[in-house]
């Protein structure tokens, strides 16, 4: 592994859950970005935020890990998600919660229901 391999595989094992992301969960500094934080801090979840644009080893570093193209990336378990589409995706099935319930990770049920009620 490379440098910048381990110290992305540190981060990811270091939380369970991460967010790989332009920006940081306080002042985002994408429309992508924004999105999948807006969602994890409405359904309350402990995230670590990783801000790619703050190296350049990591931001290119973190495709190549996950073998995706885009940022943002969340790892949840040490396990890649996906970038916000999905994250998006996952949110309005209620595959999120049941992935979040299925790796022992706290959030706000109903925080999460009033995503999806507002969205229907």
């Amino acid at each position: 592994m490379t440098e910048v391999t381990d110290k992305i595989q540190g981060l990811v094992d270091a939380s369970d859950v991460v967010l790989f992301m332009k920006g940081t969960r306080d002042m985002p500094q994408c429309g992508f970005s924004s999105r999948v934080v807006g969602v994890l801090n409405y359904m309350g979840v402990d995230y670590q935020d990783v801000n790619v644009l703050a190296d350049d080893d990591i931001r290119q570093g973190i495709k190549n890990f996950s073998d995706w193209p885009t940022i943002p990336q969340l790892y949840v378990k040490g396990e890649f998600v996906g970038g916000c589409d999905i994250i998006t995706e996952m949110t309005l099935s209620g595959e999120l919660d049941q992935l979040l319930d299925q790796k022992g990770i706290g959030y706000d049920k109903m925080a999460a229901d009033k995503i999806r009620e507002a969205n229907a």
